[in-house]
């Protein structure tokens, strides 16, 4: 939290020379705009995120062509933003946007494709289309497989997420299956006090919490809720979404 607050100032500091002395649209304004959004957003404040990557975007829109490559990271991350707002539609919107840039501008197998294919299936688990959002989750894990030595913390987000929409058909047993395939790869491969450790002790907690075994789900909570207790700011919604699924386990 001192970290990006102390970011937050000399972003802010480089951002009012910046006003000063360039036209309003230079794309170096586009830049700090874009850094101080990135601040915001791992801070976890929703709106002040969408707000500097927005301003950050429409200087770019009117400096470059719809498709150059530049607009494929802002538009991931407004993306990302809208993701963690629970704006799934606008979460796709601007996904999309930033894939249909990268199919043009990089080989097929390339990481950056497997991000947006990885972003996308999310999104189009959140909005309760597991088959599109397998199609394309597993696009996203043929290309680490390939990409990627065997114990690479992308295959094992790979693998989280994979469990997390057959978690919410109902699968169980497949779910655990990837889950298991994942904590094993960041285990390993992590400092125990990783965020990404955080987020599949979360999952498989709830995936346990599904299956009716509370004890399992409150132990894998309690692990998730420490890391984040200590890795990010006591306002983040991941914070808050974990205390709120520990307090449903206890009502059980």
């Amino acid at each position: 939290m001192g970290n990006d607050s102390k970011a937050l100032e000399f972003y802010e500091k480089a951002l009012k020379i910046k006003e000063k002395a360039l036209p309003a649209n230079h794309p170096n304004l586009a830049t700090s705009y874009n850094n101080i959004g990135g601040v915001y957003y791992d801070m976890g404040n929703d709106s002040k995120a969408p707000e500097f990557y927005e301003k950050s975007h429409k200087i770019r829109e009117k400096a470059l062509s719809p498709n150059h490559p530049d607009f494929a990271t802002p538009y991931n991350n407004i993306g990302g933003v809208y993701y963690d707002m629970g704006n799934d539609s606008k979460a796709l919107e601007f996904y999309e946007k930033a894939l249909k840039i990268k199919e043009k501008a990089l080989p097929a197998n390339h990481p950056d494709l497997a991000i947006s294919y990885n972003n996308i299936g999310m999104a189009y688990s959140v909005k309760g289309d597991y088959s599109k959002a397998l199609s394309f989750l597993e696009k996203a894990l043929k290309i680490y497989e390939k990409a990627e030595p065997s114990n690479h913390p992308n295959l094992a987000t790979s693998y989280n997420n994979i469990g997390g929409v057959y978690n919410n058909m109902g699968d169980y047993s497949k779910a655990r299956e990837f889950y298991e395939k994942s904590l094993k790869i960041e285990e390993k491969a992590l400092p125990p006090n990783h965020p990404n450790l955080a987020i599949s002790y979360g999952n498989v907690g709830q995936m346990y919490n599904n299956m009716g075994n509370y004890s399992k789900a409150l132990s894998f909570l309690e692990k998730a809720l420490a890391i984040q207790q200590k890795t990010l700011p006591p306002s983040h919604p991941y914070i808050k979404e974990t205390i709120r699924r520990i307090n449903n386990v206890k009502k059980v």
